[in-house]
């Protein structure tokens, strides 16, 4: 039985009436409604569900989406988010994410400074201008979202960002003119000054030596760096649990909490070794099978257990795809094309929301007091007709 006492936490609390007076000698039920943990998964989907009139299926993945997870990633991409100068989709993106923290879901934005994805029109100016742009989308992106989303991916995949060669883009121009370090700074430091209670990560599939240099070097210049994000898309190979352990050993030690940002296994043949940048990567339509879906849900457990039980300063996993075919066409996610759900959701269903939980009957003593113990996160404590909600924490 895994040591489980990082997850857990127990607190001596008086309960009271309306009246004020102590609920001495009182039954209780003690319910967890939440974890402080988080449990995520790519929420792209919740932008229809609220900028359109929802359907019966959109209705359906979204409730499902609600039934699993407590944490979600939605997506700033600047080229989809504005791309027209000066003409940000912010109301769009509000909508999604009030919509989300109406439901106790974490919301993180992803991400404010990439490469990839990046608007065209900002090609038109000089670095010093482009560098400009691009810190004063991130006061005013997290500014406008500040008490919605206090979470941001702030800059993605640095390690590569100077050499990458695919196409001539305005951020990889910055980046080789500041550094790597010079630039994530830069952004990290807009973020902080806006939202100084914000929680800021930098994020990378890259997590090789570099990566961890790169952390070293800007934590040393002083980079508000709160969280580090490792990216873990495995569609060419399941990660051995001895690999998980080395990389997690390299980055554990800077002391700082971990975000498994984009997990991805799939319930589908693996991607060619001779692919160097998935991008590159498409599955067919009739990828997935029976024994590959079980295979899948079998290797998220693994995964989970692993993470959740025996390594504290992670505490956050997003499952990068909620529905088969998102990204790549791939089967990644937890629910078919058509809704259904796969192996894979039940077995996460079942440790976060049965094996993971806590819920008992306990009284309160002849002084209305009343301990409760178990996984961190909200609890609803009800006694007589009162309920009470609890935060358990350290």
């Amino acid at each position: 039985m895994a040591d489980l006492s990082h997850r857990k936490a127990e607190a001596k609390i008086q309960l009271k009436g309306s009246d004020g007076k102590p609920l001495a000698n009182t039954k209780v039920h003690i319910n967890q409604v939440n974890h402080e943990f988080l449990f995520g998964c790519g929420a792209f989907e919740t932008l229809p569900y609220t900028n359109d009139t929802p359907d019966a299926r959109l209705e359906d993945r979204m409730q499902k989406w609600l039934g699993l997870f407590n944490y979600g990633t939605l997506p700033f991409y600047w080229g989809g988010f504005e791309p027209e100068e000066g003409s940000p989709h912010t109301e769009q993106l509000m909508k999604a994410a009030k919509f989300l923290k109406s439901k106790d879901v974490t919301v993180k934005g992803h991400p404010l400074c990439w490469h990839t994805g990046c608007v065209p029109w900002l090609m038109n100016y000089d670095n010093k201008t482009i560098l400009q742009k691009q810190l004063e989308r991130i006061h005013r992106d997290v500014g406008n979202f500040k008490g919605v989303v206090d979470m941001w991916d702030v800059i993605n995949e640095v390690v590569i960002m100077p050499i990458y060669d695919k196409y001539d883009n305005a951020i990889t121009r910055i980046c080789k003119e500041l550094g790597r370090v010079g630039l994530v700074k830069k952004v990290f430091d807009a973020a902080q000054e806006t939202n100084p209670d914000g929680i800021f990560l930098i994020n990378d599939f890259n997590l090789s030596t570099n990566y961890e240099i790169l952390i070293d070097g800007c934590l040393n210049a002083g980079t508000p760096i709160k969280t580090i994000g490792l990216q873990s898309h495995q569609h060419q190979g399941v990660w051995s649990l001895e690999k998980t352990e080395e990389i997690l050993s390299r980055f554990e030690h800077f002391g700082l909490p971990i975000h498994f940002t984009e997990n991805t296994i799939v319930a589908g043949p693996l991607v060619a070794p001779e692919i160097t940048d998935l991008q590159d990567a498409h599955y067919d339509d009739d990828a997935a099978t029976p024994e590959l879906e079980a295979k899948q849900a079998d290797d998220l457990e693994k995964m989970y257990r692993n993470l959740f039980e025996n390594h504290p300063l992670v505490t956050a996993i997003t499952n990068w795809d909620f529905g088969d075919g998102a990204w790549l066409n791939a089967p990644s996610g937890v629910i078919r094309k058509d809704g259904s759900l796969k192996p894979s959701y039940n077995t996460l269903h079942h440790l976060i929301k049965e094996e993971w939980h806590t819920e008992y009957d306990a009284a309160t003593d002849a002084e209305g007091y009343v301990t409760v113990k178990g996984f961190k996160g909200k609890y609803e404590i009800t006694a007589a007709d009162n309920v009470i909600t609890y935060k358990l924490t350290n």
